[in-house]
């Protein structure tokens, strides 16, 4: 288990009373809700960021190497995957 420290939020009142009615709803702490909530930001800003960064390696291998498929290409190959057929992916080119 990883090692807790404490860190301090100051929340205006509206919010702090909204925490605690959805805390209570849900038969949970309002530490237990804000944990999960900024738990649950994080990962799903981590894999924004994973994909943008994939994003921009793919467009720089692109801007290097040249290779790429068209969408036409992409989507002919997508369509026989969707219609189940074992298709192979089409080859990049200039």
């Amino acid at each position: 288990m990883a090692t807790a420290s404490t860190t301090s939020l100051k929340l205006d009142l509206e919010l702090k009373k909204r925490v605690q009615h959805l805390a209570e709803s849900r038969r949970r702490s309002s530490h237990w809700l804000m944990i999960d909530a900024i738990e649950t930001y994080v990962d799903r800003e981590e894999k924004r960021e994973e994909y943008r960064q994939a994003g921009l390696a793919a467009w720089n291998n692109y801007q290097t190497t040249g290779l790429h498929l068209t969408a036409e290409e992409a989507d002919s190959w997508l369509a026989k995957l969707e219609n189940g057929e074992k298709a192979k992916a089409p080859k990049c080119h200039v």
